[in-house]
């Protein structure tokens, strides 16, 4: 019987740096504090489902430097009780960083990424005889050799989950919120091969051309159509839409479930990196277990509340019985 979550693609050193406020070309921001922690879709994911006390195996699949911040990703998830055999540390390219410029006063934050040895991340690093139940690759878009179009049209990790569930996983992404027009070039050919399809309101109108946000709000009815369109697309389960005030998800007869978030007051925020992670990990879990869609997303948005109580991507995170207790602290 498959057990466990396999999370494969960014593995990232996230460096947060509080700042007093976001300055224009060419000025000054003051730098109030630095924290250095996890970054990137499977590490964010494994640690906060460890953090939930996730009742199941969880193994990583990636490529990092030879270098201290290769160590310290090791030694975190070893430390977390992740399975570590999976990672892979090259000699010839350092571990992947970002800088996270994150606003005190309002917790928005802006990255500034150096791809490092994801960029060479491949099929030749992902063991598809794991016995996972579910294989999650992100983020799309930000993996070079995985985004890479062949002469078929398709990317390299098209194939890679055609293969996963050839090999029996259910398959699972994310994409980045990269500011270009490739997302119509590199996601479509993935779709089809894909069980769940996670995005925010950018990415999905990227995606289809299909603009969610109408005078500055989530266009109810455009999400309903961009939804349809991914599942028209070829996601085999459900696409799974979140934005900051709530999340839905569409199964592939096109039935709708309506999730608003947690109603976190603003004075608790302390960053939102990691958020749509945190989210991604309680709905992972729920599919894990086979729970009805609605108490997944409802767990999604209680784990993405917390993460945004810390500056780090994962350690707001507690076990899954405190998270739940948010709906009923703050409601939705």
């Amino acid at each position: 019987m498959r057990n466990g979550i396999y999370a494969a693609g960014n593995w990232i050193i996230d460096d947060i740096k509080i700042i007093d406020e976001y300055p224009h070309q060419d000025g000054l921001a003051n730098v109030r504090s630095v924290k250095s922690n996890n970054g990137g879709a499977p590490y964010n994911i494994l640690k906060d489902l460890a953090m939930l006390k996730a009742p199941f195996p969880l193994h990583g699949a990636g490529l990092a430097g030879d270098d201290e911040k290769g160590k310290f990703i090791i030694n975190d998830l070893e430390k977390h009780g992740i399975n570590t055999g999976g990672i892979h540390l090259d000699k010839l390219s350092p571990t992947s960083y970002t800088d996270v410029m994150t606003v005190a006063s309002t917790g928005r934050r802006t990255f500034f990424h150096h791809r490092g040895s994801n960029a060479f991340f491949g099929p030749e690093h992902i063991d598809f005889k794991n016995n996972a139940r579910i294989f999650h690759m992100a983020y799309l878009l930000l993996l070079d050799k995985m985004d890479e179009i062949g002469e078929d049209g398709r990317t390299v990790a098209s194939h890679v989950f055609e293969k996963a569930q050839a090999s029996g996983f259910l398959t699972s992404s994310d994409i980045v919120s990269e500011a270009s027009d490739r997302f119509n070039k590199v996601v479509p050919s993935s779709l089809p091969y894909l069980n769940y399809l996670f995005v925010n309101e950018y990415e999905a109108s990227k995606i289809t051309g299909i603009n969610i946000i109408v005078d500055g709000n989530i266009s109810q009815i455009n999400a309903e159509r961009v939804l349809d369109a991914l599942i028209d697309a070829g996601v085999n389960d459900y696409v799974i839409l979140h934005f900051p005030k709530g999340a839905i998800a569409c199964n592939s007869r096109k039935e709708k479930t309506i999730q608003p978030a947690i109603n976190v007051p603003g004075d608790l925020i302390k960053g939102t990196a990691g958020a749509g992670d945190a989210f991604a990990a309680g709905v992972l879990l729920g599919l894990h277990e086979n729970w009805p869609i609605a108490d997944c997303l409802r767990l999604g948005v209680c784990v993405a509340a917390c993460s945004l109580f810390d500056e780090s991507c994962s350690d707001g995170v507690v076990p899954m019985a405190d998270c739940l207790k948010l709906a009923d602290q703050f409601g939705f």
